[in-house]
């Protein structure tokens, strides 16, 4: 169900099950505005029968935060128009010529072209039925920021880049200090190994705190608080900056880490170490 977050902004909560990401909704006295798109014409559906539920008018305006296939599926849904980073645009031109069909994610996947945890992902969303999936690109581009005016609420977009795609952009709600942060600071997913590399981790992370954000969010993830999120990502930082001091030397980071947060790592812990370690 659509949850309220704000007087201005709402969320259709993230879902494991089949990888369906947040979607945002800001609702200005002018337009409204629809964050990612959904990862298949159900789930977008579901957020336009929630809006009708609610009474929101449906979104005037799509703003897609990265060129992955659960954020962009749902696109050809709405009758509205869309706007992307450039890089986006151009990553989804490339999918139009794809098939979808078991096999050919299969052989996608063989060809190190795609990796199984999607293709996992998308044979569950679609495995009911026809796998009705339209390409659809973005209306406009942008290349470093844009401001949009919804009618007293100011959304600001901005590309961020980061590990997990280097098309990742991020959206603030002005004046309700809410920060949609998609993508942005998960790892690289499409390598070998998942990684983070600590510079490029490191130097997003202070753009995001830069932002005047009370409410932070995830787009596979639920909102959290500034000051949980910042006490959690402060304890990524200082992981970041030991992989780089100790060259990705595991023994030496391990013992220094534990000694600076007073306690055992959790597996949680040694898994973002290694994401760091593996980035180097």
């Amino acid at each position: 169900m659509l949850q309220k977050l704000t007087n201005r902004v709402y969320y259709l909560p993230a879902s494991h099950e089949t990888d369906r990401p947040v979607l945002g909704v800001i609702t200005g006295d002018t337009h409204t505005l629809l964050l990612d798109a959904g990862n298949s014409s159900d789930h977008a559906r579901l957020l336009l029968d929630e809006l009708a539920r609610l009474n929101i008018p449906t979104p005037s305006l799509v703003v897609l935060t990265h060129w992955h296939w659960d954020h962009i599926f749902g696109l050809s849904h709405f009758n509205a128009p869309s706007i992307s980073h450039k890089k986006t645009k151009s990553y989804i031109e490339e999918l139009k010529d794809l098939s979808w069909t078991d096999e050919e994610l299969d052989k996608r996947v063989q060809q190190g072209k795609e990796i199984e945890f999607c293709a996992e992902m998308i044979k569950k969303e679609f495995a009911s039925k026809e796998r009705d999936i339209e390409i659809t690109t973005p209306t406009m581009t942008f290349e470093t920021k844009l401001e949009i005016d919804l009618g007293n609420v100011t959304c600001i977009v901005e590309h961020m880049a980061g590990d997990h795609a280097d098309d990742s952009s991020i959206l603030y709600v002005k004046e309700e200090k809410v920060l949609f942060l998609g993508d942005a600071l998960y790892p690289n997913i499409y390598a070998s190994k998942r990684h983070y590399v600590p510079d490029t981790f490191l130097q997003l992370l202070d753009r995001i705190e830069a932002y005047d954000a009370d409410i932070l969010i995830e787009s596979h993830g639920v909102p959290i608080k500034r000051k949980s999120f910042f006490f959690e990502m402060n304890q990524y930082r200082t992981m970041a900056e030991s992989a780089k001091q100790h060259t990705g030397d595991m023994d030496a980071m391990t013992q220094e880490l534990m000694q600076t947060f007073q306690r055992n790592l959790t597996t949680g812990d040694v898994e973002m170490i290694q994401y760091f370690v593996d980035g180097l």
